[in-house]
């Protein structure tokens, strides 16, 4: 865990896997997400969303995850793998304790079919690294054979073909659980004690071509758990159980030379507490990045980050969960863990849960970054850690991170069936914040106090609120805030432009970054104002309304979902709203109606159009050319030549040729001299699109 290289020649697989492949081929379809573009929902610096993608399962624990040239190679102890959302025992492909897949769809590739296998006991693999130059996989774990070659413990893979490389013999006398590769070199940690028959504490180094060198660190009685080699290839960070190191006290974690294995720097004192061990270990260009684990109270179980130049000590987090690996990536420090208190760091207090994945930046592991995708801790039978080993893998220009463990479930996919494996892209981002809850609205001296809890989202801790009044589609308030999981701040906006003794309502949604994501409207909260109000406005729709066709007499289109105004070959329309009385103190001072065009080619006009009242009486079932009404002279409003489709046109009407109709019915025809026909929908067609009459009423 974390000697994983990030360069190598791409590979495939082939055999048993083919027919389940072409099986599940549909289940793939848009899967992929190759080529997609950076996430710009998430909140930098972290690059990843928390949108777990469509993968592969194993049916046990992932211990091991090494990557080249967008391949991901994962080892562990399982027996089978089997398609994303499959159950346990479903449409099972044999995988003994490995599986190659490919990066950009989560799926097995063809061509890298490896059964890694002991003569009693489980065999399982440990530690997978792949050589700088992309072209030779190694493995270390507890195994006697690899597709029965046979080998102790450590094998290599030729990745061109997938052959075990036969000239290269190691004897081993125990497990291996770290490798670090150079261009000659393969460096390993485990519980063994002897390497070709020659003492070594739990540290060794070989040849590529399987030699034993001299190389000897030669630490106590303590299991090598972790190591990395320096970028400039100059140390070895050595991390485990171990507490002296060439006869030098330093607990779990050293630095040594990478020829003569001499100290290079150790850590004394209670730099790493004595029942806290090293578990895995990754660098960037500036620094070394520890993964801690403890048992018993007062351990240690975070991070550490080391400076390359000396190897002092950068900073460290001090979450209480233990920490089994890490990975950088863009400056930003990812791990897995099952970290439930961050309180010490001024972050997460005690959740009586677990939070298994978490990102910080390389420079200051406070404050944490907002990624945090869950998993569960893994079935019974089994240590219930959670994830494993990490890491990224990029394909198609697209970067993804890959995280194997002993998981069963995605905690943030509504406890989705996700075993052994998970992965996450840079984009796109497609996960929208949870809805704003806690909605309330109350009077204060200066308007109405909106209120609200923010909302969360497991990549973006900066999220855009907008509040929406009495249900427009325009919000009248908009903010940003920041919020994570463990502080939800109550958010607030006060509403100035409000009326006395009138009722408002109120919902809120919340955007990730950029708007790319929103969440669904909250519940609403409502509120009457205090006082007499000194305008109000009321909504009517039409009660009913027709159309005639000059051209077909006796034709009635009252049932028709669409009405028709023209000219010349004449069509007009007739609209009647039951309309309220004026509220009391109160005068009519506005009317607008407003009329909306279909979604017809033809739909929309050219030419203006007029509404006057209709004198005469008709009816909507009855009405034709032949019997239809008298109208007036006099002209309410005009629609001007109404120019697009699907539309909502507001016509201005007199308030006065309205007045009269107050607390009854107002009839009036849309008439036009024009030859160019006007299509809108009638209140057959819907709320939404029916024609609509809106009053406002003002005191005095």
């Amino acid at each position: 865990m974390g000697s994983t290289s990030k360069t190598g020649g791409r590979r495939r697989r082939a055999g048993a896997l083919a027919a389940v492949l072409a099986l599940t081929a549909a289940s793939w379809t848009g899967a992929q997400v190759t080529g997609a573009p950076e996430a710009e929902a998430v909140t930098p610096p972290v690059a990843f969303t928390a949108d777990d993608l469509p993968t592969w399962q194993t049916n046990g624990v992932v211990w091991a995850l090494a990557q080249a040239g967008g391949v991901v190679y994962a080892g562990g102890t399982f027996s089978a793998v089997r398609p994303p959302g499959a159950a346990p025992g479903t449409d099972e492909t044999g995988a003994l304790n490995f599986v190659a897949l490919n990066a950009a769809t989560g799926a097995p590739v063809q061509g890298c079919d490896l059964s890694f296998t002991v003569g009693s006991g489980t065999a399982t693999v440990r530690a997978l690294a792949v050589s700088p130059d992309g072209s030779t996989l190694y493995a270390g774990g507890r195994f006697g054979a690899v597709n029965g070659t046979s080998v102790s413990n450590l094998a290599a893979v030729n990745l061109d073909d997938c052959s075990v490389r036969t000239g290269f013999k190691v004897g081993v006398s125990a497990t291996v659980r770290a490798l670090g590769v150079t261009e000659d070199t393969v460096y390993l940690g485990g519980d063994f004690t002897s390497v070709e028959n020659n003492s070594r504490g739990y540290f060794a180094a070989v040849g590529t071509d399987g030699a034993l060198k001299p190389w000897n660190p030669q630490a106590d009685s303590g299991v090598g758990r972790a190591l990395e080699v320096t970028p400039d290839g100059e140390n070895v960070v050595l991390g485990g159980d171990f507490f002296y190191v060439r006869d030098r006290y330093s607990h779990a974690l050293a630095v040594v030379d990478a020829d003569s294995g001499a100290l290079t720097r150790r850590y004394g004192g209670n730099f790493i507490d004595d029942n806290s061990v090293v578990k895995g270990l990754t660098t960037d260009a500036t620094g070394v990045y520890t993964a801690n684990e403890g048992t018993g109270g007062g351990v240690f179980d975070g991070r550490i980050a080391l400076d390359l130049d000396d190897f002092g000590q950068r900073w460290r987090d001090t979450c209480l969960g233990a920490t089994q690996d890490v990975v950088v990536h863009d400056e930003v420090l990812y791990s897995a863990s099952h970290a439930h208190n961050c309180r010490s760091m001024g972050q997460f207090p005690e959740l009586h849960e677990r939070q298994h994945l978490l990102a910080e930046s390389v420079h200051d592991p406070t404050p944490l970054l907002s990624w945090f995708p869950d998993t569960d801790d893994g079935p019974s039978g089994t240590e219930q850690i959670g994830p494993r080993a990490m890491v990224v893998s990029a394909r198609g220009g697209t970067d993804y991170m890959w995280v194997g463990g002993e998981f069963t479930r995605i905690v943030t996919h509504g406890n989705m069936r996700q075993q052994g494996l998970v992965r996450f892209a840079t984009g796109p981002d497609t996960g929208a914040p949870t809805v704003p809850d806690e909605v309330g609205a109350a009077n204060v001296s200066d308007g109405v106090r909106v209120s609200w809890r923010a909302s969360t989202d497991e990549d973006d801790s900066a999220l855009t609120y907008k509040v929406y009044r009495n249900g427009s589609s325009e919000p009248v308030h908009t903010l940003t805030a920041d919020s994570v999981f463990w502080d939800r701040p109550t958010l607030r906006f006060t509403d100035t432009e409000v009326d006395g003794g009138t009722t408002y309502s109120y919902r809120i949604t919340a955007s990730d970054a950029g708007g790319a994501n929103t969440s669904q409207a909250s519940q609403s909260a409502t509120v009457t104002t205090p006082g007499t109000p000194s305008q109000i406005t009321l909504e009517v729709p039409a009660e009913a309304d027709t159309y005639v066709n000059g051209s077909a007499g006796s034709a009635n289109y009252g049932g028709h979902q669409q009405l028709a105004v023209r000219g010349t070959s004449a069509y007009q329309s007739y609209l009647r709203f039951d309309l309220p009385e004026a509220p009391a103190g109160m005068t009519l001072t506005g009317a607008t109606l407003t009329l909306t065009t279909s979604g017809d080619s033809y739909a929309a006009s050219a030419d203006d159009h007029t509404v006057v009242p209709v004198t005469g009486s008709w009816s909507e079932g009855g009405t034709t050319w032949s019997t239809r009404p008298s109208l007036g002279s006099t002209v309410l409003g005009t629609l001007e030549a109404p120019s697009a489709l699907q539309t909502g046109y507001p016509v201005t009407l007199d308030p006065a040729g309205v007045a009269g109709s107050l607390d009854g019915p107002l009839n009036v025809a849309v008439t036009s001299q024009g030859t160019d026909s006007l299509w809108v929908w009638a209140h057959e067609a819907g709320e939404n699109r029916s024609p609509k009459l809106s009053l406002t009423f003002e005191a005095p």
